[in-house]
């Protein structure tokens, strides 16, 4: 079984500016790319639903991190991100991660939640192909 090493992250906050939205995600990228990762791009997210006025819908910032073959690099991404959104003052935007088949939502949680959460989702990808057959 392969490993997974795209994580993508979906950025997303109700009523935001376009160019908050922009810079929240241009932000997160310039901090990823400080790691041992093998490359950290923006893509497009979702379109927005024809007809659909502006402060209606969440604007939505992606991003696609190839976490390469570094044995720490979800780690370090999930360090990243965490302390990344703990200092998003004011309003923090949701976050939804996908690896693989699993996907890891953040909306209005307190810094201990996402904590766990953080490390449910890194504990489920670092045991992930090391399980042995029972016996």
């Amino acid at each position: 079984m392969p490993v997974d090493t795209q994580l993508q992250i979906l950025l997303s906050e109700e009523g935001a500016e376009a160019e908050h939205i922009a810079k929240l995600t241009g932000y997160l990228r310039e901090e990823l790319l400080q790691l041992d990762v093998d490359d950290v791009t923006a893509v497009p997210g979702p379109p927005v639903p024809p007809g659909a006025r502006a402060g209606e819908t969440a604007l939505i910032g992606a991003l696609q991190v190839n976490l390469g073959t570094a044995g720490t690099g979800l780690s370090e991404v999930l360090n990243v991100v965490r302390d990344w959104w703990g200092r998003c003052h004011g309003r923090r935007p949701s976050l939804r991660l996908t690896l693989g088949d699993d996907v890891l939502e953040i909306s209005e949680a307190t810094d201990q939640q996402v904590a766990e959460a953080f490390d449910q989702f890194l504990h489920r990808h670092s045991t992930a192909g090391t399980r042995r057959p029972a016996l």
